[in-house]
């Protein structure tokens, strides 16, 4: 083998050895469909009952949930992308949902770890964990696309997926896709019976699905209810890291404050209550590291 295809193989197969968190070539056949997706939508987006650009939907199967939120955000796409291009950005942004308690990556198995607690208020030592694999998909100008996904879960649930992409808009915005599934199982229909008759007593989502004799709008309940407001809530993440991914204190203030648009849904604790779990948050990841 001459030295250039010695030096050749060895790149190939650096290549293939590396993190997983690397763009592909699938560009453009995703910002086609998004920005197809973006104008079937935009007479809805005009006009949300939302209060903000945003379109939300679920589904729910036998086998699986999936809630997705597609939005404008103020802001370019080249500013999303450079804060959400790395696992560690992912980490923080996740963190922000006030059932994350802690994230950790493990570089030598390419995993995200979150430890999750069914109520904010559950201490962390009695968390679930998630691991994760990421892979960034695209990072160009004009699309960007991120994906997790974690095999297994808590309660039966398993086949987690969470993905994000965008598109450039005019006037320096973005337009965004969020979702967020998993599959369930006969244990996931138990744990969720036991959760929807304590925690989540009288939740609700954003989905209007009638009306009530005082002409009130009747709102989603149950485990779709339950997978609206944790889609909302990411996607409040994306927006609130993807604004100030370097300032953690504008950060938290800023999806607080957009998850109080929605009282009914996502009021679970009060401002000072959230600062203070993230703080403390914060401090038990630095103490943690090496």
């Amino acid at each position: 083998m001459s030295m250039r295809s010695l030096v050749s193989t060895l790149m190939a197969v650096l290549a293939a050895a590396c993190c997983a968190w690397t763009p592909s070539a699938a560009a453009q056949s995703g910002a086609t469909a998004l920005r197809a997706s973006y104008e079937k939508l935009a007479p809805g987006l005009a006009t949300s009952p939302l209060g903000r650009p945003m379109v939300l939907t679920s589904a729910e199967t036998e086998r699986s949930l999936k809630g997705e939120v597609y939005g404008v955000l103020d802001r370019p796409l080249a500013k999303v992308s450079a804060a959400l291009d790395k696992p560690a950005h992912w980490c923080e942004m996740m963190m922000l949902h006030l059932n994350n308690r802690a994230c950790r990556l493990d570089a030598a198995n390419k995993t995200l770890t979150l430890s999750v607690v069914r109520k904010y208020d559950i201490p962390v030592d009695k968390a679930v964990e998630l691991s994760f694999r990421g892979r960034l998909v695209s990072a160009t100008p004009d699309y960007f696309e991120a994906r997790l996904n974690s095999g297994k879960g808590p309660f039966g649930t398993s086949n987690y997926r969470i993905a994000l992409e965008g598109i450039p808009l005019e006037n320096g915005k973005s337009f965004v896709h969020f979702s967020y599934a998993y599959d369930q199982s006969a244990a996931t229909a138990v744990a969720s019976r036991s959760y929807l008759a304590t925690f989540g007593r009288g939740k609700v989502g954003f989905t209007v699905v009638g009306r009530q004799s005082s002409g009130e709008p009747e709102l989603v309940g149950g485990m779709l209810g339950l997978i609206e407001r944790n889609a909302m809530r990411y996607f409040l993440a994306v927006d609130a890291y993807s604004e100030a991914p370097d300032a953690f204190e504008r950060r938290l203030t800023l999806w607080y404050s957009g998850t109080q648009k929605y009282p009914r849904q996502l009021d679970d604790l009060s401002e000072a209550e959230y600062l203070k779990l993230k703080h403390s948050d914060r401090q038990r990841q630095s103490a943690a590291r090496p």
